[in-house]
C-alpha cells in the first residue's frame, strides 16, 4: 500500500523533511500545524485566529486526501501557555463540537515564540 503524500507548500516541509498529511489506507495523519496564514507567510498575534488558521489548513490538507474534519478521530492540542486555554477553547469548540474526536491537550513551548498552538489530528475513512 502506498502513502500519498500532502503539501501545504511551505518550504519549511522540504527542510524539515516531512508532509504536511500522509494518507495510507483508510487513515489520514496531519502533522502538526501552526497559526500561520500561508498565503501570506504572516502568524496572527492572537491565539483565537491562530487556531483558526490551524483547522483551515488542516480542513486543507484532509480535502487534499479525500477526508473532511467530519473523518477526525484524535486530535492533539499543544498549547504555548495554559494561560491561553480559556482564549482558545471556543475556538476548537467552532470547528470540532459536533465531530468530538478524541483528544489531548498538552502545554509546551513551540519551536518559535509567536507560534502559540498547534494542532495535529488523524482522520479515518469507513
Amino acid at each position: 500500500m502506498t502513502a500519498k503524500l500532502i503539501s501545504s507548500g511551505s518550504a519549511f516541509e522540504k527542510t524539515m523533511g516531512y508532509s504536511r498529511a500522509v494518507v495510507k489506507g483508510d487513515f489520514c495523519f496531519v502533522s502538526g500545524t501552526t497559526g500561520y496564514d500561508y498565503a501570506t507567510m504572516t502568524m496572527p498575534d492572537s491565539v483565537a485566529d491562530q487556531a483558526d488558521n490551524c483547522f483551515k489548513t488542516i480542513s486543507g490538507a484532509l480535502e487534499q486526501g479525500g477526508f473532511t474534519l467530519a473523518d477526525v478521530v484524535r486530535v492533539q492540542y499543544t498549547i504555548a501557555d495554559a494561560a491561553l486555554v480559556d482564549t482558545v477553547v471556543p475556538v476548537l469548540g467552532k470547528w470540532l463540537a459536533e465531530i468530538r474526536p478524541a483528544a489531548t491537550m498538552v502545554v509546551a513551548p513551540l519551536i518559535k515564540p509567536e507560534m502559540l498552538i498547534e494542532i495535529e489530528v488523524t482522520a479515518l475513512k469507513g
